[in-house]
């Protein structure tokens, strides 16, 4: 029996950026090409350029940095919510952000951090139709995972949007997932940008240069 996807995206962008010194959202992104004009685009644009391609809507959740971000959220057709306390930490975002997904109607969502480079379009592709024939198993997500590590974007059907939601507020994510494990699908892809994490100048630089060498 197979059901239907009416897929979210939301992307966790509530973080102060200390060890950046500035909002991780806002970074220039993707890379300049030799040859050609620098992007115009930062981390949170094609973020949301990245998930419109396999979902109706996306929302980004904020939280002090809300008014810096907003003119970029609007600008790329997103819509936001704010964490009220983002010291709470990520846990919380993840739930604000799953509870919206269920407020607007969806029962499924792709989710990322605003702080990991946007994967290419095949391979969030690639998730997205391993996550169709996961629910058609009654599987509750898809995670991607490269050289043995877990990263993101992740899907998440309701049965798991509802088992993040009902975890008490000090739970991890991870805790959560390890909770579930059973009805998590892994799926290896050959994109190393699922599992890089940017928090520092010194990451973004070396991002910088290696992405361009992953185009060739």
């Amino acid at each position: 029996m197979s059901r239907a996807l009416s897929l979210c995206g939301v992307i966790l962008a509530a973080g102060e950026s200390s060890r950046m010194g500035k909002d991780k959202a806002l970074l220039p992104w993707p890379p300049a090409v030799s040859g050609q004009p620098p992007a115009a685009g930062t981390f949170l644009s094609a973020s949301i350029g990245s998930l419109t391609l396999f979902t109706d809507m996306v929302i980004v959740v904020t939280g002090r940095n809300e008014a810096t971000v907003a003119p970029v959220v609007y600008a790329s057709g997103a819509s936001l919510v704010v964490n009220p306390d983002p010291s709470r930490g990520q846990f919380s975002s993840l739930q604000i952000g799953l509870q919206e997904v269920l407020n607007q109607g969806r029962d499924a969502a792709i989710v990322t951090l605003v702080d990991r480079p946007p994967v290419g379009a095949a391979t969030v592709g690639k998730l997205h139709g391993a996550f169709g024939s996961a629910i058609a198993r009654w599987k509750w997500a898809v995670v991607p995972e490269y050289s043995g590590k877990h990263g993101h974007p992740i899907f998440l059907a309701r049965e798991m949007i509802e088992a993040f939601l009902k975890a008490p507020p000090t739970a991890t994510a991870r805790e959560v997932e390890h909770q579930n494990q059973e009805h998590i699908v892994f799926v290896e892809v050959d994109d190393p940008l699922v599992t890089v994490n940017v928090n520092t100048p010194e990451e973004y630089a070396a991002v910088q240069r290696a992405v361009p060498l992953l185009r060739d």
